[in-house]
């Protein structure tokens, strides 16, 4: 059974449960120990080709990816892929670094020149941290809607506080919150704990879960083949290694399920995401190899049974508490 598509937030968009998050498409090394990939433009290709074949509809980038970087990347594959405006949703999201809100409504043209010919379907606040209150962005993003520049309101890492804050203030230009994203996985749950979760359902709002495969750690590769680590940067390596034995019994028991599935134990971590109770929830792995999206967005093809995933939720607290 296929898993049904959702509806972003309260608005008229709809998604595939699985996006892609093209933040490895930006090729931009900060430095020696940056998690940055080089992707070349033929295999970039190839991941939104796959992507595209496989009924994922909408991508995720960043201001920041690259400084442009990925958005035009991404604009170009689809372009390439012969996709016009219509055929997919594009979500991007605004830098707040040492910016005022003034800085969202004054960089907008940049992020539609970078995305050409594709337009904004979902603008998000990056992160917290703007030198500017909530209140503010919001009143900036919503000019941005009524401009007919973007259509929906997102956030990203935001707390229970900062979401509620932007979804009242967005009341107020008779417009909502549609997403926050954040980090959400088997082994990272802390926004079933922090009120996030339970907020967004009592708002309708879609939570967009980036790093569902925790960096590769809920594939099973790096069990399989620890010799893998060493290819990885050294603040990404470490941490890999740190978790790589305590969550053995979780990927062991994910492995079971997934023989029962002929699917991949990645392919049954992101059906376990997107299946969290409430059918709010959509995933935006990356990928940096055509296999990765094409394996990414068969966990589609299936779902979880009822037992299966409470197996799941069961085996993850255990290993997160």
């Amino acid at each position: 059974m296929r898993t049904p598509g959702r509806t972003l937030g309260q608005t008229e968009i709809h998604l595939s449960p699985i996006g892609l998050g093209a933040w490895q498409f930006a090729n931009f090394r900060i430095n020696a120990i940056s998690p940055w990939q080089r992707v070349e433009t033929t295999e970039i290709d190839g991941i939104i080709t796959a992507a595209l074949e496989r009924g994922v509809n909408w991508f995720d980038t960043a201001e920041l990816y690259g400084f442009g970087r990925s958005e035009r990347a991404l604009a170009e594959g689809l372009q390439r892929a012969g996709k016009k405006n219509d055929d997919v949703h594009i979500a991007t999201k605004w830098s707040p670094i040492l910016r005022t809100a003034r800085s969202i409504t004054a960089t907008i043209n940049h992020r539609l020149r970078a995305l050409e010919p594709y337009t904004i379907d979902l603008h998000q606040v990056h992160f917290p941290g703007a030198v500017a209150s909530v209140e503010q962005q919001m009143d900036a993003m919503a000019s941005l809607v009524q401009q007919g520049k973007i259509r929906a309101v997102g956030v990203s890492n935001f707390s229970l506080n900062a979401m509620r804050r932007a979804h009242e203030r967005l009341t107020e230009h008779g417009l909502v919150l549609s997403s926050n994203q954040v980090r959400y996985h088997l082994l990272d749950r802390h926004i079933e704990q922090n009120g996030v979760l339970e907020l967004a359902r009592e708002l309708g709002i879609t939570i967009i879960a980036y790093s569902p495969l925790a960096m590769g750690l809920l594939t099973g590769k790096f069990h399989d083949n620890p010799e893998l680590l060493a290819s990885r940067p050294p603040g990404r390596r470490r941490s890999l290694q740190r978790k790589l034995e305590s969550s053995r019994p979780l990927i062991e028991h994910m492995r079971g399920i997934a023989e029962k599935h002929n699917a991949s134990i990645a392919q049954v971590a992101l059906n376990w995401v997107i299946q969290t109770p409430g059918n709010h929830v959509v995933a935006i792995p990356g990928a940096t190899r055509i296999r990765h999206a094409e394996d990414s967005a068969g966990a589609m093809s299936f779902r979880l049974t009822e037992e299966e995933w409470q197996e799941l939720d069961t085996a993850s607290r255990a290993q997160i508490l």
